[in-house]
């Protein structure tokens, strides 16, 4: 049961954290451009309400109540990413109203993430299996990826605002756009129609 586990909190780790995690890495970058470490509380609970909508849709498509075409899952991603990043662009003068927003979209982009991992969890986690621990350590080790990267990321604010005195508003709109155009290139690419 403890090596199930491990291995599943490796596998939600590896599923944030490697190179093929270019998506989740971004919609993480989008989600969070707009805080600092001064916010670090708020961007957690952020962080877990986007663990929380993929934990849901994992589950559903992982007993079958919930099943959509990959393609369409894979093209959806990266337009949660579009989104995200021109939301960041859009509302940049108004911080406040873009944090709310984002705990929303967190939580309902989430669900659309979760499902981009439903097709290898059916198959890896065998009928006999509890579904309870792959799931669990799946999350955790989502949760820990996520955090990494979230760590990652405000160190480098941190050292771009205080040391190099780059603009937070300039960082947001550079970043949201960067984001903005690496997705929507991989939307078009990812067009199931």
């Amino acid at each position: 049961m403890w090596q199930d586990f491990l291995f599943y909190l490796n596998l939600g780790w590896e599923h944030i954290i490697s190179l093929d995690a270019l998506d989740h890495q971004l919609f993480v970058l989008a989600l969070i451009a707009v805080y600092s470490f001064n916010d670090l509380k708020k961007i957690l609970i952020l962080v877990t309400a986007f663990t929380i909508g993929h934990s849901i849709t994992l589950a559903l498509s992982t007993f079958d109540i919930v099943r959509i075409n990959s393609a369409w899952v894979e093209f959806l991603i990266p337009l949660t990413i579009v989104l995200t990043s021109l939301d960041n662009i859009l509302m940049k003068n108004k911080k406040n109203t873009l944090m709310k927003a984002n705990y929303y979209l967190a939580l309902i982009f989430g669900l659309i993430h979760g499902m981009g991992f439903a097709n290898t969890a059916r198959v890896m986690i065998a009928k006999s299996q509890s579904l309870a621990i792959p799931l669990l350590g799946f999350n955790i080790g989502l949760e820990l990826g996520q955090i990494a990267i979230v760590l990652g990321i405000l160190i480098l604010l941190f050292i771009l605002l205080k040391i190099f005195k780059v603009n937070q508003k300039d960082w947001v709109l550079f970043v949201s756009s960067g984001v903005f155009a690496l997705s929507l290139k991989m939307t078009l690419e990812r067009i199931p129609f």
